[in-house]
């Protein structure tokens, strides 16, 4: 059973997986709260479980299926490599961490070790990964307007939703593009995209 937010990395993992020609996909949703009546009506033996879900977030959904199907495999699915979201999933109870710059290719066998026995180490990571953007210093009020930049909202429109003149918008975004290395607000809204910064992404996973 697969889920996530994305309906593009629905698509992906399905392709992915069908091409493999060795599972089954029993089900498929792109909100939490169907996670748990979907895996109760078709008792597959694995879900594939994003992180970041509307309504009822992965790490929520992952720990009702330990506790009622606990002989159910989970499989994490995130955006971020972060060691501690990394290390919060396995100790709930996930066989397998997948970050999404996974090589569609390399994850029906990353699948079937989670089947066999715990991957205790994220998979689908680079070394050429950006730094982690909260250790580049971000403020809390840097992070909101990161946060309003991933919705798509335009200088004047962040800059009425938090009360501010649109000047000190541009303020806080120099010091932003400064800390996380970047050169505008698409690769602003990326990275932290990247890191699971942002929960509605202007733009999806490659």
């Amino acid at each position: 059973m697969i889920a996530d937010d994305h309906r593009l990395v629905l698509d992906g993992i399905r392709r992915a997986l069908e091409a493999d020609g060795g599972f089954e996909i029993v089900g498929e949703t792109q909100s939490g709260t169907q996670v748990l009546p979907l895996v109760a009506r078709e008792k597959p033996d694995l879900v594939l479980l994003d992180v970041r879900m509307p309504h009822m977030d992965g790490l929520a959904c992952l720990d009702q299926i330990r506790a009622r199907h606990p002989e159910v495999k989970v499989v994490m699915l995130s955006a971020s490599s972060s060691p501690e979201l990394v290390e919060a999933a396995l100790r709930r109870g996930a066989s397998a961490y997948v970050i999404k710059t996974v090589e569609p290719n390399d994850l029906p066998a990353t699948l079937r070790q989670a089947l066999e026995g715990n991957v205790r180490t994220p998979v689908g990571g680079t070394e050429s990964e950006p730094p982690q953007v909260k250790s580049l210093g971000l403020t809390e009020r840097e992070l909101t307007i990161l946060g309003a930049l991933a919705r798509g909202l335009s200088n004047d429109e962040i800059a009425k939703e938090l009360w501010v003149a649109p000047q000190t918008v541009k303020f806080h975004l120099t010091n932003i593009y400064r800390k996380l290395g970047v050169k505008n607000r698409t690769e602003a809204t990326r990275l932290a995209y990247q890191h699971g910064l942002v929960e509605s992404p202007l733009y999806a996973d490659d």
